[in-house]
């Protein structure tokens, strides 16, 4: 019998209460859940607006440790109860320093741990460097209770390393929170078909199915524009959701397929690690 995976990518939009943006989430794994999902991705920095567009101190008042935090704590709890896997992402607060995290909540409800992203961005609207210190986790991959899954954090997902490091080590998916829309110094510049792009060749050179799960709606000025997908092992989207719909979106695998197809292929065979030290 083959294993296989059900997942979900969440996208809605978000106020700047907390609490009610918690609970938005909460409805939205409930409804994943019960179209059989099993790990369940709500998109990035889902606690607030996507506050980095402006620098303000007041700001590192959100901040928790991650442990503590409260979309934690609760999605924790419904974990356990609905028998999923929540990648939750955070404004994390490790004493005199602060990242853009991800806790990973298996499916039940135990945290196992927390993934710092690595790549910080910084330019107009997305002035990331001013609250973030780059992650200190290396990239990791977590055996949960339903798949081994590698999570990257949205600026993270433009870059092949990433995505070939967590394949490296064992991943059965890649999972991608994400905030991501507008951009004020250029208004003509949409990049939802290259942010699409960028991951789809993940899943083709990894072989390797992608969840990337972003936000919509307009916050004062910044509009991001959704387009939250599935994309199979062969990088085809395979479920998809538009640039101002509010929902889920679920994709099952077969692993042991993937497994094998992934050795067929021979990325990973054929690679030529002497050869790539200019990388480092």
């Amino acid at each position: 019998m083959s294993r296989t995976l059900k997942v979900a990518a969440i996208q809605a939009s978000y106020s700047q209460d907390m609490q009610e943006n918690i609970d938005k989430v909460v409805s939205l794994v409930r409804e994943a859940a019960a179209k059989g999902a099993e790990i369940i991705l709500p998109s990035e920095l889902f606690c607030d607006h996507y506050f980095c567009k402006v620098q303000d101190e007041t700001y590192f008042n959100t901040a928790y440790p991650w442990h503590e935090h409260p979309a934690v704590t609760q999605l924790s709890a419904l974990a356990a109860e609905l028998d999923v896997v929540i990648p939750v992402s955070i404004y994390e607060k490790d004493g005199p320093e602060y990242y853009n995290s991800i806790v990973i909540i298996d499916a039940d409800g135990e945290p196992l741990g927390v993934y710092r992203k690595s790549h910080i961005p910084d330019g107009p609207g997305y002035m990331e460097k001013f609250y973030f210190r780059p992650g200190n986790t290396g990239f990791r991959v977590w055996d949960t209770m339903k798949g081994r899954i590698g999570v990257g954090i949205c600026w993270d997902q433009w870059f092949p390393e990433a995505a070939r490091a967590m394949a490296l080590l064992g991943a059965d998916c890649l999972f991608y929170p994400t905030a991501i829309g507008s951009e004020p110094h250029d208004a003509t510049l949409d990049t939802a078909a290259r942010w699409r792009r960028a991951m789809q060749g993940h899943a083709v050179s990894n072989v390797m199915p992608v969840v990337a799960a972003n936000r919509t709606g307009d916050e004062d000025g910044q509009h991001f524009y959704g387009t939250s997908f599935i994309a199979d092992h062969a990088g085809e989207i395979v479920s998809e959701l538009g640039r101002d719909e509010e929902g889920v979106i679920t994709a099952e695998f077969d692993l042991d397929f993937l497994d094998r197809h992934r050795a067929a292929w021979g990325f990973f065979r054929d690679r030529r690690t002497e050869l790539y030290d200019v990388l480092g």
